[in-house]
């Protein structure tokens, strides 16, 4: 005999499998206007230099810019198969295979180490559960540029409202990961505490 559902205990794990559930349903691609995009980038400085990553990249159309406009090397990661595939066959159209790769993985697996600039268009739970991988990998001046939706907890360097072609509002905010604190003798101190152990 079958227990009726309300009466069945449940599990840790499907508490968590309902969190997940939720946090994908959170991040349902809305392409960011191609305007509010270069702004984007225009804010965080992006040049030549930097790798730029782009979280829930969708369609790629901001590392196809960073790379096409701004000259950076760029990585979208994108979970949705179709959008992956898309992504890699506009790539390969516009002869971008050297500067924009796709990564199709699960943000919050991925490895953020080689960013100097992080994009985001997630809602802020989402973001909060990013943030700790984030301050984990981040190096000492990367920037990420948030759209529409704050990082809880992190105190923005910059807030800029900006409007797409189509006159929508926007909101902008720049972080900046802090650099290391040293000793007072230029020696990060994280070094002295591991060297003293």
């Amino acid at each position: 005999m079958s227990w009726p559902s309300f009466l069945r205990r449940k599990s840790p794990g499907d508490a968590l499998e309902r969190q997940l559930a939720e946090l994908q349903r959170a991040a349902e691609f809305h392409p960011t206007p191609s305007s509010v995009a270069r702004e984007m980038l225009e804010l965080a400085e992006v040049g030549p230099n930097d790798v730029l990553y782009d979280v829930g990249s969708g369609d790629g159309r901001i590392p196809i810019l960073a790379a096409q406009e701004f000259g950076c090397r760029a990585v979208g990661i994108e979970i949705d198969p179709k959008l992956f595939r898309y992504s890699m066959e506009r790539v390969a159209e516009l002869g971008l295979e050297e500067r924009v790769s796709f990564q199709q993985q699960d943000f919050f697996k991925a490895d953020f180490r080689p960013a100097t600039v992080v994009t985001l268009y997630l809602l802020s739970s989402v973001n909060d559960q990013l943030r700790p991988r984030l301050a984990a990998h981040l190096r000492p001046g990367a920037r990420l540029v948030v759209l529409d939706y704050a990082i809880p907890g992190w105190r923005p360097e910059k807030t800029m409202a900006v409007k797409s072609l189509a006159d929508v509002q926007y909101t902008l905010f720049l972080y900046r990961r802090p650099a290391i604190p040293t000793n007072g003798t230029g020696t990060a101190a994280s070094d002295v505490k591991a060297q003293a152990c």
